[in-house]
């Protein structure tokens, strides 16, 4: 499946809204308190999922066009390393019993995800020729 400007734009837009929608969740989570509504937890964590399975087939189609440079590979890394970083800190806080250092990981980890995740969309939609 050949990837155009115009797909890469739409994935990137598509990243952005399921973005908002994982923060809108954790949000709507964090507000509801203890315990925890297993469905609204459970959509929180499909929409995560959802959203780096999104980024990953971008990265993997944007490879078959163009070899990703090294610097794109190692944002391509380091955004992986956020979200499952922030994946499974939030995880451990959804326990009965949380880890409460995983609290302040799982509201960090989010924004470095995001902004990780923007250097990478960049490299990807900028292949060093």
């Amino acid at each position: 499946m050949e990837l155009s400007l115009n797909s890469l734009t739409s994935k990137l837009i598509g990243t952005a809204v399921l973005f908002l929608f994982v923060f809108v969740s954790g949000r709507y989570l964090s507000n509801l308190g203890r315990p925890i509504n297993a469905v609204s937890l459970t959509i929180h964590k499909l929409i995560a999922l959802g959203t780096l399975v999104v980024i990953g087939v971008t990265v993997y189609q944007v490879n078959q066009i163009v070899p990703l440079s090294t610097a794109a590979i190692a944002a391509t890394v380091i955004t992986g390393i956020f979200f499952v970083v922030t994946i499974v800190a939030g995880g451990l806080i959804s326990l009965d019993q949380p880890v409460s250092a995983m609290s302040i990981v799982h509201k960090v980890g989010p924004f470095l995800t995001i902004a990780s995740t923007i250097v990478t969309m960049y490299l990807l939609a900028n292949p060093q020729q």
